[in-house]
């Protein structure tokens, strides 16, 4: 469970973060929204510990980022926007580097990849390299990566951003799994249908504050809206959303 309490950072004058305040609990899919430029990036920096905050507090499973990094990191799975594989290992050697990054012994990270490979459908490219991967083959070994130590709460930044359609399906699936076996999972997304699909609550963030939080069905009835991507546009005030 992730709770964060008046969150403040700035860079310079920019003040990226200003006031942020919401939960997100076990056994449920947070969605974290926004224009581009909102905070939505720099709020997850902070809660995984990359970023410290000038002023509030982060709790995670219990945990305060600012002084127990190094525990956070055995309790949380990440997935930035970035990937950030290493492209010269093969997709079985990235995760059993950060498998032995969090202390796990060789036969646990072997047990946990054969787990990973099935679920994740990556039999058929885990011994080669990952240069020249596919987006979705990319995607799913960061999340094998960010998995192999059975995390608690999940952090997901545009994990469907360029997927086809067959990998948006199998990457829905799957985190309704994790939702399912009761972790918490933070999913920062631009695609409403993936919104829509998948998020029990819902945070929007616009410059910096929080301007909704509640259950998709809440955020309608509050916008007097229909659709999901209607009513972010409705509760941020303005059309800028579209373009988000």
């Amino acid at each position: 469970m992730i709770t964060v309490r008046d969150l403040h950072k700035s860079f310079g004058k920019v003040r990226a973060v200003r006031g942020i305040s919401f939960e997100a609990r076990d056994g449920e899919i947070t969605g974290l929204l926004g224009p581009n430029g909102a905070g939505k990036t720099t709020t997850l920096r902070m809660l995984y510990s990359l970023l410290p905050p000038d002023r509030g507090e982060i709790r995670i499973d219990g945990l305060d980022p600012t002084r127990d990094a190094m525990r956070i990191k055995r309790t949380l799975g990440v997935v930035p926007d970035s990937r950030g594989l290493y492209t010269r290992l093969t997709a079985r050697e990235n995760i059993r580097y950060f498998g032995r990054l969090h202390g796990m012994a060789d036969e646990v990270i072997g047990a946990r990849i054969r787990e990973l490979v099935a679920t994740l459908d990556m039999a058929d490219f885990i011994d080669r390299r990952a240069e020249g991967f596919s987006q979705g083959q990319r995607v799913k070994v960061a999340i094998a990566r960010a998995m192999v130590h059975e995390p608690q709460t999940v952090l997901l930044d545009e994990p469907s951003n360029g997927l086809d359609v067959m990998s948006t399906r199998a990457l829905r699936g799957y985190i309704r799994q994790l939702k399912a076996s009761g972790h918490s999972v933070v999913l920062s997304t631009h695609i409403m249908q993936e919104v829509a699909a998948l998020c029990d609550r819902i945070v929007i963030i616009a410059e910096g504050r929080i301007a909704a939080d509640g259950t998709p069905a809440e955020l309608l009835a509050r916008s007097r809206c229909e659709s999901i991507e209607d009513a972010f546009v409705a509760l941020i005030g303005t059309d800028e959303g579209l373009l988000a």
